[in-house]
């Protein structure tokens, strides 16, 4: 035997590696999943004493973020199942189903007998056999402090001919994750990567696994070649020919030191080829380099495939990571990638103005764009920022970052088509707010987008408002169900505790102003330069406060002491102000 070279021993090195890494966090985990195990059973007996389906017409579901949301193979239906849902202070998951039918733009919630337990971050493929399926595989279970994880190993399916669940048992699958991507390819499920994660400890996959949809039996690949690093929540899209799945994009993260960790946003791409006969198939890894308007790095996008084997993402987070905190740049932004050209589109929209041109120019004229669409050059992307107050005041600043239009050189069509296009520039166009881990699907060629979350800050909001748009026009998104600001609940314990501060502050400073005032009383044969400072004829509180504000700092810093925050002295100086000018004035 020959000495094994340095790839392999890399290879075998970093195997062995991810092997014992897995089952240190495995060996952390068992105790912690042992106890939400008790409480995911409390769940499912819940749901064992539901004998009969029970479907009710009810308003569009709560809001949420890592659900999944799949069309029906069959009908005008989309459905919606799982998800999450985090207030500030507590995690509920959930397993409830809903069915939106098209047609009539109505919600209809399904509570069907043994459904899987609550969960988010799973997956979820349709198959069109037996009378329409929904494949569930994984997901993550949170407890309600979200301190602690439980990542599922389960496999079901949903009869959508019979309203049934089905627990599948077959051994050989993949171990408990979340954030992993689930494919159909031919009649195989194929599942990539995906992360575990305890309270001390992490893990992410790159590992690929089949479920054979014939046999009902899973088998790990080999694949052949150099695979992907391990990631989570990637782009995962099965070619038109079912020969293979390419993968885009996704995250991962590292603890570079204790209780730091650090993140990486994948942008790479890879394909994964399926090569000879069913039953003899060998696969292989290569990396792909994808020409055109590639979108910037970012995780936590919406991903769905639509009409002609285009692959569409929308959205998602661009994090900045540093070692004590996180801020993160949200994207409304929406790409296609055409998997047959290997090439990225941005997914402009072309409003009313295009469409109108459209109509005038004919097939004619239609011919002549779509020759343009691989010359034409981006322009910059335009940064716009939205401002939205919320029920208890709350300022959410949105930053929408808008990919520059594609140039159009289009003939002179006469005044009225100018008149005609000047009005339909001007109307401002319907898109949904920047945000990540909302939900996405295709039905009769329109894109369908639910839910999802943005920060502020330390908040988290997480939206339920529902968009489509049509993927053959292009032209805007139509508005299913709006957002309301006033739904948005966060509870924040230092809303309280920052209340209160408020308070003791506002007492001390009118217990020292009342010290001074007394002082001042003792001391009136002093000089007048040792006197506040006295109102103004026609000043305001606010104008007095501006004009005096070093005086009463200095006063409120010598009261509270060397060690008191600059921003709780600033707020007893302006106290003491405003007490001394209502009393003096």
């Amino acid at each position: 035997m020959g000495k094994k070279g340095k790839k392999d021993k890399k290879v075998k090195g970093a195997e062995k590696t991810a092997a014992k890494m897995e089952k240190k966090v495995s060996k952390r985990s068992k105790r912690e999943e042992e106890d939400l195990e008790a409480l995911i059973a409390e769940f499912q007996n819940l749901d064992a004493k539901k004998t009969q389906v029970v479907e009710t017409t009810c308003p569009p579901p709560s809001p949420r973020l890592n659900a999944s949301l799949c069309a029906h193979p069959d009908k005008d239906e989309l459905i919606l199942f799982g998800g999450e849902f985090f207030n500030g202070k507590k995690t509920y998951l959930y397993n409830d189903l809903f069915f939106y039918n098209i047609k009539k733009n109505s919600w209809v919630k399904s509570e069907i007998p043994n459904p899987p337990p609550p969960r988010c971050s799973h997956q979820a493929v349709v198959v069109s056999q037996g009378g329409g399926q929904i494949w569930v595989f994984g997901g993550e279970f949170a407890s309600p402090n979200g301190e602690q994880f439980y990542h599922y190993k389960d496999l079901w399916v949903l009869h959508l001919a019979t309203h049934t669940w089905e627990n599948i048992k077959a051994p050989g699958g993949p171990s408990g994750r979340s954030g992993h991507r689930m494919v159909l390819s031919k009649k195989q499920l194929l599942v990539f990567g995906g992360f575990h994660e305890s309270t001390r400890d992490f893990i992410y996959y790159n590992d690929v696994y089949s479920f054979s949809l014939d046999t009902f039996s899973w088998s790990r690949l080999s694949p052949s070649g150099s695979a992907p690093s391990p990631r989570s929540a990637c782009q995962m899209t099965s070619t038109p020919d079912g020969s293979g799945v390419i993968i885009y994009g996704g995250y991962s993260k590292v603890r570079i030191k204790k209780d730091v960790e650090k993140g990486t946003i994948h942008s790479d791409m890879f394909l994964l080829k399926r090569e000879g006969k069913d039953g003899q198939e060998s696969w292989s890894w290569s990396r792909v380099n994808p020409s055109g308007n590639k979108p910037p790095p970012r995780s936590g996008f919406s991903l769905a495939v639509g009409p002609l084997g285009r692959a569409m993402l929308f959205g998602g987070v661009c994090d900045e990571e540093e070692e004590e905190s996180l801020e993160g740049d949200f994207y409304n932004d929406l790409y296609l990638y055409d998997t047959v050209k290997n090439r990225w589109y941005p997914g402009q929209l072309r409003g009313n103005k295009s469409e109108k041109k459209k109509r005038r120019r004919g097939k004619k004229g239609e011919a002549e764009a779509e020759k343009e669409e691989d010359k034409a050059t981006p322009q910059e992307p335009t940064e716009v920022i939205k401002e939205i107050i919320t029920e208890d005041g709350t300022v959410m600043t949105i930053k929408e970052i808008i990919p520059g239009a594609q140039e159009e050189e289009e003939e002179d069509e006469g005044e009225e088509d100018d008149d005609d296009d000047d009005e339909s520039a001007s109307a401002a166009l319907v898109e949904p707010c920047p945000r990540s881990s909302a939900m996405a699907t295709t039905r009769q060629g329109k894109l369908f987008l639910y839910g999802g979350m943005f920060e502020v800050g330390d908040r988290q909001f997480t939206l339920n408002d529902f968009y489509c748009l049509d993927l053959h026009k292009m032209d805007q998104w139509e508005v299913l169900v709006e957002m309301d600001p006033k739904t948005q609940e966060w509870l924040d314990e230092s809303e309280s505790e920052g209340d209160d501060e408020e308070e003791e502050e506002e007492e001390g400073a009118k217990a020292a102003a009342d010290e001074e005032e007394e002082s001042e009383k003792e001391s009136e044969d002093e000089e007048d330069e040792e006197e506040h400072p006295s109102a103004q004829e026609g000043e305001s509180v606010t104008d007095y406060q501006t004009r005096t504000e070093q005086y009463w700092m200095e006063l409120a810093r010598a009261n509270m002491g060397p060690d008191a925050k600059d921003k709780k002295v600033a707020k007893v100086a302006l106290s003491m102000a405003k007490i001394f000018y209502e009393g003096r004035k």
